[in-house]
């Protein structure tokens, strides 16, 4: 009588290393879907922003030279520099100095012919000046054999900060009507602090000539293609123009 076979087994268990494989392509399959799901779900819920990506992508495409055919260069100029500081000034220097104010003041004669000596008033006090450039005041660009010429506005200055707490007062000459002289020399502070602001803007304009230049370099970098490879170069009211360089008619563009 012949040997019976077992039938074979209807699903038969794999070895253990295809159970391991397929867990694993499971799982990857879940990940990959999971992912595909959650990147649909941010793109219909953040229409802005990938309107915004899309536009920043195509201005970075965009060329100096396109921008100034446009007409568009101080537009750009000036969205960048608000989106940047967030405020419409370029704050570049700030000084910190102990400035001595003087008073004099000459009195009247006694009993009408006696000459009566001079008052002479002195105050001490450190102050804070700030200097900027405004960002909605006319700024002219003009692009002429790859460099750029920035023509800013004129150096501005924030009203000065005297400290208050370490004013010191001094009589320095003359003994009658010294609490006057002294009382407006109080009252003139700080026009007298306004016109030491003036005198120190020579002292910080290439401060601002630097700063400045940077700015603009990285705003050319950042907003065009092509800005890298513009050199820049500013200037300031009062010194001569570059030869061939006009504000009011810019050189034809290459």
């Amino acid at each position: 009588m012949p040997e019976q076979v077992p039938p074979p087994a209807a699903n038969p268990e794999p070895p253990p290393n295809n159970r391991a494989k397929t867990f694993l392509w499971s799982l990857v399959l879940f990940v990959i879907a999971l992912n595909a799901a959650l990147v649909a779900r941010s793109c219909r819920s953040l229409p802005g922003e990938a309107s915004k990506l899309i536009e920043k992508t195509g201005k970075a495409l965009a060329d100096v030279a396109s921008a100034f055919r446009t007409g568009t260069i101080r537009t750009e100029f000036t969205s960048y520099a608000t989106t940047i500081t967030n405020q419409q000034l370029l704050q570049f220097a700030t000084l910190r100095q102990r400035e001595t104010f003087t008073r004099s003041e000459e009195t009247t004669t006694a009993f009408g012919y006696i000459p009566l000596p001079e008052v002479v008033v002195e105050a001490r006090a450190p102050v804070e000046y700030t200097y900027h450039l405004d960002f909605n005041a006319p700024w002219n660009f003009v692009l002429k054999e790859n460099i750029i010429h920035v023509f800013p506005p004129p150096i501005r200055f924030n009203k000065p900060a005297i400290d208050a707490s370490e004013i010191a007062y001094e009589v320095k000459k003359g003994y009658l009507k010294t609490d006057e002289a002294l009382e407006n020399l109080k009252k003139s502070l700080t026009s007298l602090a306004v016109l030491k602001a003036k005198d120190n803007i020579p002292l910080v304009r290439e401060t601002c000539r630097q700063q400045t230049t940077l700015f603009v370099e990285n705003w050319l970098a950042k907003s065009f293609a092509d800005g890298g490879r513009f050199t820049v170069k500013v200037h300031f009211s009062g010194e001569p123009l570059p030869i061939g360089v006009s504000t009011n008619h810019p050189s034809p563009l290459p």
